[in-house]
C-alpha cells in the first residue's frame, strides 16, 4: 500500500465488493490500493495478473484478480463468476480499462477505429451488464467509469479514442438517469494527462513522428495543463473512491475532470 493511500484510509467500504477493470497497472492500480485502503474486497480484472501484492497481509487477503478481455463478453462472464465466487455479489464497478491509439482521421482505418470502440467503449458496456442487475437486487450500487478530457472536449489525430470516451461519458449520464431511484448511481472521471502508460506511449508516438525530444514532447502535453504538469494516479483514483464513499450519494450522471483546469 502506498504512503498516499494510507494517508487516505477508513473502513467505510468496509463488507462492499469492488470490481476495478485494468486494476494491474497506472490509474486502476491506485484506484485498487484505494479501494483497500478503505475497506473494500476488490477484484482486479486484467489480461494478466501483475498486481502489486506487497500490503499488509489483511489487503493481500481482500485482493483477488480474474483474467479477462473486456472486449469479449464471455471472458467478462466468467470473470465476474470468479469474483463473485470469491468475495460475494459486486456492489462497487470501476471500469478502467482502455486504451490510446494515435492516428490522422484519413489513416484512421476501420480497424483501428473497432479497436477504439472495443476496448474502451463495449467493455464499458459488457461490464456493466454484468455488475448492474445485482446492484438493483442490494438496492445499492457505485458505477465509475474511466473516461477522459477526450470524452468532454476534442483533441487532433485521437478521433477513435475521443468517440470512444464521449460515448462512455454518454452511456454514464443515459445510466444514470436509468437507475436514479434505484440506489445506484453512474458516474464519470476524466483524467487529463496522467503520469501512465498511455503518456508515455504517446510521447514516444510524438518524439518518432516529429524527431522532437521526449522532453520537448512531454512538455507539449502538459501545456494543456494549467498547473503545468502531469496529473498523478492517485489524484484520479481519489475522485473515483469519492464517489464510492457515503455522503456522495446525489453524485449521479456527472463526468468530472481531474485535469489542473483544463476543462472547466
Amino acid at each position: 500500500m502506498t504512503d498516499a493511500s494510507r494517508g487516505q484510509s477508513s473502513q467505510l467500504l468496509s463488507g462492499k465488493h469492488a470490481l476495478v477493470s485494468g486494476g494491474s497497472r497506472g490509474i486502476g492500480a491506485a484506484i485498487v490500493e484505494m479501494l483497500l485502503a478503505h475497506g473494500a474486497r476488490v477484484t482486479s480484472v486484467s489480461r494478466t495478473d501483475t498486481t502489486n501484492r506487497s500490503g499488509a497481509p489483511e489487503s493481500r487477503d481482500a485482493l483477488h484478480h480474474a483474467s479477462a478481455d473486456v472486449t469479449d463478453p464471455e471472458s467478462v462472464r466468467k470473470a465476474f463468476e470468479s469474483a463473485r465466487g470469491r468475495f460475494g455479489e459486486i456492489a462497487i464497478l470501476v471500469n478502467n480499462a482502455g486504451q490510446a491509439a494515435a492516428a490522422p482521421f484519413l489513416k484512421t482505418d476501420a480497424t483501428l477505429w473497432r479497436k477504439m470502440m472495443a476496448v474502451n467503449l463495449d467493455g464499458t458496456f459488457h461490464c456493466t451488464q454484468a455488475a448492474l442487475a445485482g446492484m438493483l437486487s442490494a438496492g445499492w450500487g457505485r458505477i465509475v467509469n474511466i473516461a477522459s478530457t477526450a470524452g468532454l472536449i476534442g483533441y487532433g489525430y485521437v478521433t477513435a479514442y475521443c468517440a470512444a470516451k464521449y460515448g462512455v461519458v454518454g452511456l454514464t449520464r443515459a445510466l444514470a438517469l436509468e437507475v436514479a431511484t434505484k440506489g445506484v448511481t453512474v458516474n464519470a472521471v476524466c483524467p487529463g494527462f496522467t503520469d501512465t502508460d498511455i503518456v508515455k506511449d504517446a510521447v514516444a508516438n510524438i518524439v518518432a513522428k516529429t524527431g522532437r525530444t521526449a522532453e520537448q514532447a512531454q512538455a507539449e502535453l502538459v501545456s494543456r495543463n494549467p498547473q503545468k504538469r502531469l496529473v498523478r494516479p492517485e489524484e484520479v483514483a481519489n475522485a473515483v473512491v469519492w464517489l464510492c464513499l457515503p455522503g456522495s450519494e446525489a453524485i449521479t450522471g456527472q463526468a468530472i475532470a481531474v485535469a489542473g483546469g483544463e476543462v472547466m
